[in-house]
């Protein structure tokens, strides 16, 4: 009598195939008669090889190794291995997916590959220890947001900022006391590791980004989506180019002054085909569009002494006085510290 499971014959030898084995780790043909009988399934070695030739005509790649160790496998798979190492590593370095849902990704992802080739994948998850967002809702939210840009309709969400609240943790403060923001949502966009929205404000007749970990209860509108001359009209790559850290800031053309070994500095920030000027002394000058903020100050700042803003003189001038009013801070502190502690240990703290 045959058993009720033989309908899943096939079924079953491809879960196998597809799940159990690669080029390193075939299956003999003993091997799929015992795991099928362990399933409840008689089979024949005829009607195996039969079922085979069906799923190479389905377009499954089951291939037989020629030499040791003999047996069937599976050789090309919608994903191959290092497409996948790819995938989990942009999964794992994204810090706006939560640790929990990127740990549920990634757990998808390794069911591409063979229970072999998942071993390797999970091997490289753990070398990364990065921060990550302690927003669970945002896997959803971007769900939402596509959604709206997909049906052309507004969006309504409450937006926040951390700030250090009781018993030394950090809590959410929404902005505008909680009142919804309502926006028309074009685009997503990734910068410095965080996800942003890029919407239309019709109250300000403004585009605005939004942090995407930061938006809060987001619902999608029946209201039509509005902006769309204003943001066909935003050369986009431009427009994140002149932001650091998407923050705004007064639009200005700013020549700088570099040495010659951060020019792979300027390709990164704002892209290889930026004109530079060379100059004497292993130096060079470039003329860019940024968004003059405070990020824009502490992004020179950290490329050393020797950068150097020509012009504009107001951005030059902000910039001395931003400079100015961080040294002020220090200079208050070792006068505090001189006050407090004595001479001798002063002097030691200075060492």
């Amino acid at each position: 009598m045959r058993s009720s499971h033989q309908k899943h014959k096939i079924l079953a030898l491809m879960r196998l195939l597809q799940e159990q084995t690669d080029a390193e780790h075939p299956v003999t043909m003993q091997q799929i008669l015992q795991e099928l009988q362990r399933q409840g399934i008689e089979a024949e070695r005829k009607s195996v090889y039969d079922d085979l030739e069906v799923l190479r005509s389905f377009g499954i790649s089951v291939e037989k190794t020629l030499g040791k160790p003999w047996g069937y496998f599976v050789e090309e798979r919608l994903f191959q291995l290092p497409e996948l190492k790819l995938l989990v590593d942009a999964v794992q370095s994204s810090k706006f997916i939560t640790a929990k849902k990127s740990q549920e990704l990634i757990s998808k992802v390794e069911s591409l590959a063979s229970v072999h080739q998942a071993g390797m994948l999970q091997r490289q998850v753990r070398v990364s220890n990065r921060i990550k967002s302690m927003n669970e809702s945002i896997y959803y939210t971007v769900d939402a947001i596509h959604t709206a840009i997909l049906e052309e309709k507004q969006i309504c969400f409450c937006y926040f900022e951390w700030a250090p609240g009781a018993l030394g943790r950090l809590e959410r403060v929404y902005r505008k006391n909680g009142e919804r923001y309502e926006v028309s949502p074009w685009c997503l966009t990734w910068d410095d590791e965080n996800y942003y929205l890029l919407a239309y404000d019709a109250a300000a007749g403004l585009l605005k980004h939004y942090r995407v970990d930061k938006m809060d209860r987001l619902e999608i509108s029946e209201k039509k989506r509005e902006g769309r001359e204003l943001y066909e009209n935003s050369d986009m790559a431009l427009y994140t180019r002149k932001l650091f850290g998407m923050f705004a800031g007064k639009e200005e053309r700013v020549t700088l002054r570099l040495p010659n070994r951060l020019a792979g500095v300027v390709a990164d920030r704002f892209g290889t085909d930026t004109r530079v000027f060379r100059e004497e002394g292993e130096r060079f000058t470039v003329h860019v569009r940024v968004a003059v903020s405070p990020q824009f100050f502490g992004w020179i700042s950290g490329l050393g002494e020797e950068v150097e803003i020509l012009k504009p003189d107001w951005v030059r001038g902000e910039y001395k006085e931003h400079l100015k009013r961080i040294a002020a801070r220090y200079e208050d502190g070792a006068s505090l510290l001189a006050k407090e502690l004595p001479k001798g240990r002063l002097e030691k703290e200075k060492e």
